[in-house]
């Protein structure tokens, strides 16, 4: 969601979801996630700064796209009640379920942001997830320890209406894929990227 009506979140719908988003899964139970809430108008105005500033560059690296990819609502931070940042903790030294695939700890981070979103979901609440930022910019403006990674900027509020399809598909940005492009059985089709 980027198109917000900012109504406030009730303090209580508020603590819901971040439970649920603390209910995740989570590789050796690691619990990687930290939620950083902006509650400070020019704290979340440097926040827009930073995605503006990305969101040209994006454009540029875009080539002939460039015009058709900065009219895309892409965020919707000044709008939305409530701006939380998604953290990727610092690493804890856990190893288990993680000798062989370390990044099961980004993993569970976006298992515990899924949980938010689906939760924010039954509240009747939007959310956006916005990645177009620099993290090391996000993470000094946030004084994220080191070792620590801002992976999302979470826009969440009330909406006038849920998109109909994804956003970017109803702006004819990119088609979703049908699923069964994406479903292969017992090794990878060799026709499909």
């Amino acid at each position: 969601m980027r198109h917000f009506s900012g109504a406030d979140i009730p303090a209580e719908t508020r603590q819901r979801i971040l439970h649920a988003a603390h209910q995740a899964p989570s590789v050796g139970l690691m619990q990687p996630w930290r939620f950083i809430r902006i509650s400070d108008a020019t704290l979340r105005e440097k926040i827009y700064q930073l995605v503006e500033s990305e969101r040209h560059l994006t454009a540029a690296a875009l080539d002939a796209r460039h015009a058709e990819f900065l009219r895309l609502k892409v965020e919707g931070i000044r709008d939305c009640a409530e701006l939380w940042v998604a953290i990727l903790a610092p690493d804890d030294g856990t190893i288990f379920g993680r000798r062989t695939l370390p990044e099961m700890d980004l993993a569970s981070v976006a298992c515990a942001i899924q949980n938010l979103w689906l939760a924010a979901r039954a509240e009747g609440l939007g959310m956006g997830w916005v990645s177009l930022f620099d993290p090391l910019a996000l993470a000094n403006l946030l004084a994220v320890p080191t070792g620590g990674k801002p992976i999302a900027i979470l826009c969440l509020g009330q909406v006038e209406e849920f998109y109909a399809a994804p956003m970017l598909q109803l702006e004819g940005w990119r088609t979703a894929r049908p699923l069964a492009n994406l479903l292969f059985e017992n090794q990878w089709d060799a026709g499909t990227p």
